[in-house]
């Protein structure tokens, strides 16, 4: 019942653009800047911010958003993260994460990890069914979207880009970066790669191949990070020049 009530606070459409910009931006967000981006008073955001907290949904803390340390710094705001915790419902109770721990624990005992990657490589060329390769970051940012990966640009060098998304995705810049790198916020198998993270990282790079294609102007390759989808997204033109 508890994730019920959680989810079922996000009914709230305030409240919902509330949480799916905190969620959006990878970082701490203030009330003012909370209540800017939903178009609200910032009472109401800071009401609204404080329940979906109260709900587990987000995590709240305090820092000074200036900066500055010392006298005349002012006082620590308050601010908000996506909380880490995962919520879901099913109805009738179902239990698809043990099963999906058992299998993965079953086939890293047995070294199946060439099979599984090979199981995972044609359902991704079956989830892209007909369609080309992929043939843009853009593109590649929207079927990553739609598969839940919460894709972000990154690494834009100063003067160049990859397309209109990549200027308007915020790319936060990667020192020595040759391009822009499409990293991922959210893995969707995230609850069994925390367990069986080569067995799966894996099977997700090859999923990620097989969706995207491989033959295409863009590709997907290992890049783990702390907090991230284990796989980035990247021109492979910026590395084969």
């Amino acid at each position: 019942m508890e994730d019920i009530n959680a989810i079922a606070m996000l009914q709230d459409p305030v409240r919902r653009r509330l949480y799916e910009y905190v969620a959006a931006q990878g970082r701490e967000v203030g009330r003012n800047e909370a209540a800017e981006a939903a178009g609200v008073a910032r009472t109401l955001a800071a009401h609204h911010l404080d329940k979906l907290a109260e709900a587990g949904l987000l995590e709240s803390g305090s820092r000074r958003l200036t900066g500055r340390t010392g006298p005349g710094a002012g006082r620590p705001a308050k601010v908000y993260t996506r909380a880490p915790a995962e919520r879901s419902v099913s109805l009738p109770a179902r239990d698809y994460r043990t099963a999906a721990e058992l299998l993965a624990e079953a086939a890293e005992q047995a070294g199946l990890d060439a099979g599984l990657c090979a199981a995972a490589r044609r359902r991704g060329e079956a989830l892209r069914g007909s369609a080309a390769p992929c043939g843009s970051l853009d593109e590649a940012m929207e079927v990553l979207a739609a598969r839940g990966y919460e894709p972000r640009v990154e690494g834009v060098e100063a003067g160049g880009t990859e397309g209109e998304g990549a200027k308007g995705a915020g790319a936060e810049g990667e020192p020595g970066g040759t391009g822009p790198v499409v990293r991922m916020r959210n893995c969707p198998f995230h609850a069994v790669a925390e367990r069986f993270p080569p067995l799966v990282c894996g099977m997700n790079l090859a999923l990620l191949e097989g969706l995207l294609g491989t033959d295409g102007p863009v590709r997907a390759r290992m890049d783990a990070r702390p907090g991230e989808c284990c796989v980035v997204v990247e021109s492979s033109k910026d590395n084969d020049d």
